[in-house]
């Protein structure tokens, strides 16, 4: 599944064939994905400016002055930028056909969202239904862990009375979003947690050193293009690297990069967590 990273790749390639551009139509394949596409959603945005894109979690948000598309990869769908009329693909459900910006008046794209498991979803926001945050999808979420709000006090003093096991908390999303299973992994690693600890049994100390590791390792993961997951591809065509700089994730039974024990795989949640027991105390 795409995670933060991926998604901030993803508004960061379409943004600027987006941005300050008209919307000439809405193509929709299907009724709906994980659920029914918004009624009339051509009629809605026909002929409408978008001013920006942006993203909660691992949400896609392009903006209009009379709404928000909230947009969802799902488990397996990505979105690519393309000329109009290029060839349709299996599972190609939604097309946002836009024109103008820097590349003229008479310039015509395809914002295409491509998505082989029905997971994924596209939905409208009126400014008029109230504020954005206020969605019913996006209500609930936590901080955004590359934003100042996000800080080992904060996630100490929220998982005070929290039995579960620190990696679910991470997954759950109600305290810091976006968070997903291959940087939860990697970030334990880096702060030397082992991911089976009680999240309110873990110090202040430990906290600071978890979130500096979240915020680095999502950085990182974003600068090099996210990782090559299995069913994610970039606005370009192209896959991140970030898998290349793994210590702990998918190397179950490879040798410890710090320290040469195997790395522990285990189930939590119905995910796999993987581990060093050496380093991850």
């Amino acid at each position: 599944m795409p995670e933060l990273p991926e998604v901030e790749v993803t508004r960061r390639g379409v943004a600027p064939h987006l941005e300050d551009r008209i919307v000439e139509d809405v193509i929709l394949r299907r009724e709906g994905l994980r659920w029914p596409f918004p009624p009339k959603l051509r009629e809605l945005l026909a002929g409408r400016r978008i001013l920006g894109t942006g993203r909660r979690g691992k949400y896609l948000l392009i903006k209009f002055e009379h709404g928000t598309l909230i947009v969802h990869l799902g488990m397996s769908g990505h979105l690519r930028v393309l000329p109009e009329g290029t060839e349709l693909k299996k599972h190609d459900h939604f097309d946002l056909v836009v024109s103008g910006g820097n590349a003229g008046p008479g310039s015509r794209q395809v914002l295409r969202l491509h998505d082989p498991r029905r997971f994924g979803a596209v939905l409208w926001h009126a400014h008029d239904d109230g504020e954005l945050e206020q969605h019913v999808l996006l209500r609930e979420l936590g901080v955004e862990p590359l934003e100042d709000g996000f800080s080992g006090a904060l996630l100490h003093k929220a998982t005070r009375n929290r039995s579960a096991p620190i990696k679910q908390v991470l997954l759950a999303g109600d305290i810091v979003v976006g968070v997903g299973n291959i940087y939860a992994c990697e970030s334990l690693f880096r702060a030397g947690i082992n991911p089976k600890t009680a999240a309110g049994k873990i110090s202040r100390a430990r906290y600071d050193k978890l979130a500096e590791a979240i915020r680095d390792i999502l950085a990182a993961a974003i600068v090099q293009g996210g990782s090559t997951l299995r069913d994610f591809i970039a606005v370009n065509g192209q896959s991140g690297y970030f898998q290349q700089t793994y210590f702990v994730y998918d190397r179950a039974g490879v040798p410890c990069r710090n320290c040469s024990a195997p790395v522990r795989q285990i189930k939590q949640g119905q995910r796999s967590t993987f581990y060093c027991a050496t380093c991850q105390r």
